[in-house]
């Protein structure tokens, strides 16, 4: 399922991947215009609407069918038969295809979109979304009162929402602020003209929810005396996702509420809102040690490219080579590179004793040059087994077989005389000749009648004076001085 999924991203590897995106976004534009179905005409007259004057997208109509098709096999769009454009026997030859989205492929390509169009320095966090919960918890409570199901629904599905969204935020905002802090190649002029706004935002932040947590955690105590159940019975009746059965969506939503308890709060250890606040607080600490560093970095008049100027002048300066790569050692701290003993291919030229600095080079692989262990062959593949073809052999097997007995019972009924044999009465008795005549030893004099069996039936051979003849749909089996006994 996980693999499935994965190859709808396939187009973003792709060699033609920008052109597959403009595709991609003609099929967006259509469906913003509540049109579905897409030929590749259609999908290329939107192309010159939309595209301007960009190269990856001037596409003609015969260049847009073989990307339809791959990103079909991919799995983003769904293919239908449209015989409504055929007006030709040519055309209808040709086979109008007609093309959507499908569910999995338009996810796969909104988040591609989304992610090429964010802006990552924009990250924030979202004070004003704590007044907003606080409300609409107490319109919860009321609601509850009321027995207003599809009231509950939603005021339930908002506050998740909300609260999904400032973690959403939240994270980002911190992980942007980590790689703000780590990050060698920040500017002090940037960094000084955005400070005072930064922590101004965090220490808002910071205030507001201290205010609003300890009326956050009230009003959900009132919520939850209304009665916690009835709350998520008339939820779950209201919810509009009619597929799911009504256990499950009660389920879901006891879930969200108990995760949304969780933010404000806790039984034993910090909420969720704690934490938030103290890693706030533990930002706006790094920001001030960054603001520190940075200041006095430009009070010093020493930056990261001053000292890497220095650096690059004293291996300009270095006497020898040795004293550069002794400074080397010490400003880098690497250590030497890894040494590998094996066997060189040419072993009865050069000896294993000799240096790699001296002997010929040789093809070292990936994994012994990364971790210095020779590479294995690795576990031996799963034998793959068509249980299926061995089921259907097997039961063919055992047809034949039935059918081979039924034939012997009525050749030893019947008699091999005076009637004609059929194809499976045939080979019966062809095989228990066979049999029999293997069986005969020729010995001076004469010959003493032998016999042959199969499936319980027994056939014997007796000398005759003359010629017997059988007859079967193949043709006359004649047996020279021989008569056939089947019992």
């Amino acid at each position: 399922m996980h693999e499935d999924r994965l190859r709808l991203f396939s187009f973003t590897t792709a060699e033609k991947r920008a052109e597959y995106l403009w595709v991609l976004r003609a099929f967006d534009n259509a469906r913003a215009n509540y049109v579905v179905l897409l030929h590749a005409g259609d999908a290329a007259d939107i192309l010159t609407r939309i595209a301007g004057d960009n190269p990856a997208a001037a596409m003609t109509s015969a260049e847009i069918t073989p990307l339809l098709e791959q990103l079909h096999s991919w799995g983003l769009l769904e293919r239908s038969y449209d015989g409504s454009r055929v007006a030709t026997l040519a055309e209808y030859r040709n086979r109008h295809f007609v093309y959507q989205f499908s569910q999995a492929g338009y996810l796969a390509f909104r988040a591609v979109e989304d992610l090429l169009g964010a802006r990552l320095e924009d990250a924030t966090l979202s004070r004003l979304a704590l007044p907003d919960l606080l409300a609409d918890l107490e319109e919860l409570a009321e609601a509850n009162r009321r027995a207003d199901g599809d009231l509950i629904y939603r005021k339930l599905a908002r506050l998740d929402s909300t609260l999904t969204d400032m973690a959403a935020r939240a994270a980002q905002f911190y992980l942007m602020l980590g790689d703000l802090v780590r990050t060698t190649e920040i500017t002090p002029e940037g960094f000084l003209t955005h400070k005072d706004a930064l922590l101004s935002h965090m220490r808002e932040f910071s205030s507001d929810l201290a205010r609003y947590a300890p009326r956050l955690a009230t009003a959900i105590e009132v919520v939850e005396a209304t009665g916690v159940d009835s709350l998520i019975a008339r939820a779950a009746a209201s919810d509009e996702r009619v597929f799911l059965p009504r256990e499950h969506r009660e389920s879901d939503w006891r879930t969200r509420w108990s995760g949304l308890t969780q933010w404000f709060v806790a039984a034993s250890a910090p909420s969720e809102s704690d934490r938030l606040r103290e890693g706030t607080m533990s930002a706006v600490a790094a920001v001030l040690s960054l603001l520190r560093r940075v200041t006095e970095a430009r009070r010093g008049g020493v930056s990261r490219e001053s000292q890497l100027r220095h650096l690059a002048g004293w291996f300009a300066a270095a006497p020898t080579e040795d004293s550069a790569h002794a400074l080397y050692q010490l400003v880098f701290d690497l250590g030497r590179p890894r040494h590998l003993s094996m066997v060189h291919p040419d072993n009865d030229i050069i000896p294993d004793s000799r240096s790699w600095w001296v002997a010929a080079p040789v093809e070292v692989s990936r994994t012994l040059a990364e971790t210095g262990r020779p590479a294995l062959p690795g576990i031996p593949a799963r034998v793959q087994r068509d249980e299926a073809g061995v089921r259907r052999l097997r039961q063919e097997q055992l047809a034949a077989q039935q059918a081979r007995a039924t034939a012997a019972a009525s050749l030893a009924a019947g008699g091999a005389y005076d009637r004609v044999l059929d194809t499976r009465e045939t080979d019966v008795l062809l095989s228990l000749l066979s049999a029999a005549l293997t069986a005969r030893v020729p010995v001076s004099g004469t010959v003493p009648s032998s016999t042959g069996s199969e499936n319980g039936v027994r056939l014997t051979l007796r000398p005759h004076a003359e010629s017997t003849v059988v007859q079967t749909t193949r043709g006359r089996l004649h047996l020279d001085g021989l008569q056939v006994t089947v019992q």
